[in-house]
């Protein structure tokens, strides 16, 4: 199963995250060899455990735009190559996605029309991703503004950008990005009102038809064991 797992922060991508590679590790057996978390600065070492020390993560966010752009690129890149998809399990929170939401409105790079322009970066990195791995599945997760909100004031994520008053931009780009995503299968998960339990349940109803014939061996495999 290969994911990219996307949407406005504090909507729940990281938890969520988790709580699929748990449902995997239930349903199919196996864990997802790594979740690459690498696309919000300066938290870029992650698989996604925090190796970075605060005097580190200072010295990405001093960076220029032009050198945040330039290895954010050349990670997106890397990530993508065909060595990646050897295996029939993939996880990344962001991608892309995030790289394209976050590069031109908090950090000077990728707007439109300017150099390394993040829509065609992006139509880029998922090019090479179907050329690899056509049953990729794009995981846009939701949450409404209220409780992106409220999310953010019970629970400040460490060197987030994020004020309040950028959630209703932020929620239209991601609406955006994901609708433009050349990736076929696509999924949408709203977290306002429900519990990890329920989105996993959620995910777990959305994803089946895009099971690999790979997928439904294994699932099959692990019940029987």
């Amino acid at each position: 199963m290969r994911l990219v797992i996307a949407g406005c922060e504090y909507s729940g991508t990281s938890t969520l995250t988790f709580a699929i590679d748990d449902w995997m590790h239930e349903t199919i057996g196996v864990r997802f060899p790594l979740i690459h978390d690498h696309w919000k600065l300066p938290d870029t070492s992650g698989h996604p455990q925090a190796d970075m020390t605060e005097d580190e993560r200072r010295q990405v966010l001093a960076l220029s735009s032009e050198l945040k752009e330039m290895t954010q690129r050349h990670s997106l890149y890397y990530h993508v190559q065909a060595n990646s998809w050897n295996g029939p399990d993939w996880m990344s929170i962001g991608l892309h996605i995030d790289d394209g939401v976050y590069g031109p409105m908090y950090y000077g790079y990728g707007g439109d029309g300017k150099p390394h322009d993040r829509k065609v970066v992006g139509q880029q990195v998922e090019s090479s991703v179907l050329r690899f791995a056509p049953d990729i599945i794009l995981v846009h997760v939701k949450a409404s503004e209220d409780v992106i909100k409220r999310r953010m004031e019970e629970n400040p994520h460490p060197n987030s950008p994020v004020k309040a008053e950028d959630i209703p931009e932020l929620l239209r780009r991601y609406e955006d990005a994901c609708e433009r995503s050349l990736f076929r299968h696509k999924i949408t998960l709203d977290t306002s009102e429900s519990s990890v339990e329920e989105s996993v349940a959620e995910f777990a109803k959305k994803v089946e038809p895009f099971l690999t014939e790979a997928d439904r061996s294994r699932i099959l495999t692990h019940r029987i064991w």
